[in-house]
């Protein structure tokens, strides 16, 4: 699976804007954007915007489609 890429971060005030390739992807407020902060300095920023965006589920979806436990859907 590839690496998730094009996300970007802007704090404004209490808020965190959550942008991919330039548009806005989210929005996290309060307790929320004050966590993403404190974990973006952990883990890989891209990664942890990708999962809070809902957007990481990127190269499997066929390969899950053709498994004999989905054909016929």
């Amino acid at each position: 699976m590839a690496n998730p890429d094009g996300f970007d971060y802007a704090v404004r005030g209490e808020d965190v804007v959550v942008t991919h390739h330039g548009r806005p992807a989210t929005t996290l407020r309060g307790r929320r954007a004050a966590a993403f902060l404190e974990d973006v300095r952990n883990e890989d920023p891209q990664e942890l915007m990708a999962r809070l965006t809902g957007n990481y589920r990127r190269g499997n979806e066929r390969q899950a489609r053709q498994h004999p436990r989905n054909r016929g859907r």
